[in-house]
């Protein structure tokens, strides 16, 4: 008999033919053998190893050397701004606390009443402390004091990264070891 389908592709040749798409795998990982014959017991299958009991094991720490090159003068001089602004509010409202409580205290009207027996005035024409350090007085003196901290703390922390940046480029900055616990 004669085959009439003309020669035949190698096996294993591809035929042009549409397969059906074969599903992805992706690939596996190594497991080592399992049984008595293999090396250090290996147990396949994947399996972890565990600390035996009783063992303490320690945390593993990454480390990482990292050099502060360079301060940005303008992204410092923004935080030192805020910052300042925190400190100024913070300056006020202890002022504030303070100054009630010293009145709550008497001790105005106390130290008043000793500055005026210590000078002699006691018709009234002396010294009075009371209304000298009155609230609004503290608060606009406070509040000037805390003005020029805001100014003086951002010219001075942007002054710092300036000379910072200068003395970096001679040195080459500081160096920070960070460390990260797993």
């Amino acid at each position: 008999m004669t085959d009439t389908r003309g020669p035949q592709p190698a096996a294993g040749a591809d035929t042009g033919e549409d397969k059906p798409a074969q599903p992805y795998h992706p690939p596996q990982a190594y497991t080592a053998p399992s049984g008595p014959g293999t090396p250090r017991g290996g147990t396949g299958g994947g399996a972890q190893r565990k600390p035996r009991p009783g063992v303490r094991t320690a945390p593993r720490t990454r480390k990482a050397r990292l050099r502060v090159a360079k301060a940005d003068p303008w992204s410092v001089m923004k935080v030192s701004f805020l910052l300042s602004i925190a400190l100024g509010i913070c300056t006020i409202v202890a002022a504030v606390v303070l100054w009630m409580v010293m009145d709550a205290m008497g001790v105005f009207s106390t130290v008043g009443g000793t500055i005026s027996e210590a000078t002699g005035s006691n018709e009234g024409n002396g010294f009075d402390l009371q209304s000298f350090l009155s609230l609004p007085r503290v608060l606009i003196f406070t509040s000037v004091i805390a003005v020029i901290d805001v100014v003086l703390a951002t010219a001075l922390a942007t002054l710092g990264a300036f000379i910072y940046n200068l003395s970096a480029g001679f040195v080459g900055g500081v160096e920070l070891t960070l460390a990260e616990d797993e």
